[in-house]
Order: structure tokens, then sequence, then C-alpha cells
């Protein structure tokens, strides 16, 4: 029996455990959405709901509890007001673990953790927008360019005679 058996260790030291599940939890704050082996997205997910809980009680207290797990600012911000909003009537369950299939060189079990809940209007929107702001400029660019002079097209190459084999005595 597995009696306060608390946390997965990972096969990772306590400094670098703690540190990637940071680094992890503060990616998926940002992007909200984020890749990981099933058992690295488990660990994440703990932390993750915890910060968005602390999130959405609010205070002072609390921002100084989520800062010792998110080191970043603007992801702190994101969580005391844009998430804190979001969630304020959800009673928990903040992240949902998709199952992605294996990973091609280890054949790791890959899952996809995101926040529930997601503007998936606004994601979709970014991606062609972005697109199109690329495009403009470089068809401005084909534009100005002038078309090359044909060139004359090669005398083809004379065919080589097959050599004949010599005969083994």
């Amino acid at each position: 029996m597995r009696h306060h058996v608390g946390h997965r260790k990972l096969q990772r030291t306590t400094s670098h455990r703690l540190a990637m599940l940071k680094n992890m939890v503060t990616s998926l704050l940002i992007h909200e959405q984020i890749t990981t082996t099933v058992p690295k997205a488990k660990e994440a997910r703990r932390l993750a709901e915890k910060i968005i809980t602390l999130g959405k009680k609010g205070g002072l207290h609390n921002v100084r509890l989520a800062e010792k797990t998110v080191h970043d600012r603007a992801v702190l911000t994101k969580v005391f007001g844009e998430l804190k909003d979001r969630y304020a009537k959800r009673p928990g369950g903040y992240t949902r673990l998709l199952r992605a299939g294996f990973r091609k060189g280890d054949a790791a079990d890959v899952a996809v953790l995101e926040l529930v809940d997601r503007p998936a209007a606004v994601v979709e929107t970014e991606a062609p927008a972005k697109a199109e702001a690329k495009s403009e400029p470089k068809a401005e660019a084909k534009a100005e360019k002038a078309p090359k002079a044909e060139k004359a097209p090669k005398a083809p190459k004379a065919e080589k005679a097959p050599k004949a084999k010599a005969e083994k005595k």
C-alpha cells in the first residue's frame, strides 16, 4: 500500500524536479496548453490547479505564495486577473489531460495538458492574421523584382557509348 506517498519522483533529483515542474506550470499558464509525458503532466496539473485556486482567492499573501512557483510577473497578473475571472464559478478542475499517443523516439506515453474553457476563437483568429501579415511583404517584394531574362535552352549532352564488358578467361 502506498500510504502517504504524495508525488512522483520522475527519476530526477529534488531540485531538478521542482524546477522542471515550476517551468512547466509557468508555460501552461502562458500558453494555456503544453505537450509532455503523462506522469509529468499529472504532476504539473497538481501545481497548476493550486496556483489557479490561489488566484481565485486573491490577496497579497496568496500572490506571494504563487510567486514561489511562478517567477514571471506577467503570468501572475494573468492568474490574478484574467484566470480569476474565467474560473470564478468553477469549483475546481481547471485543467484537462488528453492522451496524445506515443513519442516516436522512445515510445513514451505523451499527453496534452490544457486549461479548460480556453478561448478557442482567440487562438484560431490570431494564426491566420499572422500568416496574412507575413505573406503580404513577400508578395510585394516579388512584385517589385523584375522578371529574369529567359535563358537559351542548353544543347543536350552527347550520350556515352556503353562500355563493353571484358570477357573472363
